[in-house]
């Protein structure tokens, strides 16, 4: 939606309140919930059939809020409290240990629950973030030295053919 690829009619978990919203700050019409998109329903909350998990990160790597927790190579488990009910982790899970359930007891999505989730992906896109700069200027030294050694190699090379 951000980038005007997609229309304010494709989140199943906000439903009718939930486009309203995004039509009026976006000041777009409203529109009927696509249905490729999913039906609304209760709120739900991704749950981690834990013996059948094998480490793999993507779920970890897919959640937008930072609600799933583990290490690479052990069982993760879902903050359920922090899960929006996206679904975004269920597709990328390579075993399908991933379900949706109803959150009990019920729950209604509100603006409280949307502001500590868009909290919640703000931090992570800045720490995503933080670490891609890390990870760059980590490998500048790197290069650095490499480019380095090389001119101090070919300095080397220059001053025995001058010798010789």
């Amino acid at each position: 939606m951000a980038r005007g690829e997609a229309d304010i009619n494709r989140c199943p978990p906000g439903g009718t309140e939930g486009i309203s919203k995004l039509a009026a700050l976006l000041k777009k019409p409203e529109q009927p919930l696509d249905p490729s998109c999913g039906a609304h329903g209760p709120l739900t909350v991704a749950v981690i059939e834990e013996e059948h998990c094998i480490g793999c990160t993507l779920c970890i790597q897919a959640c937008p809020v930072d609600a799933i927790v583990g290490a690479n190579k052990k069982m993760h488990s879902v903050l359920a409290d922090w899960c929006t009910g996206c679904d975004l982790c269920v597709a990328p899970c390579p075993v399908d240990c991933i379900v949706m359930v109803p959150v009990e007891p019920v729950k209604v999505w509100n603006d409280t629950l949307a502001q500590k989730a868009r909290q919640r992906y703000e931090t992570r896109q800045h720490r995503l973030q933080v670490d891609q700069t890390e990870q760059a200027n980590a490998a500048k030294p790197a290069a650095y030295e490499k480019k380095t050694a090389v001119a101090a190699a070919l300095a080397r090379a220059r001053a025995r053919r001058s010798v010789a």
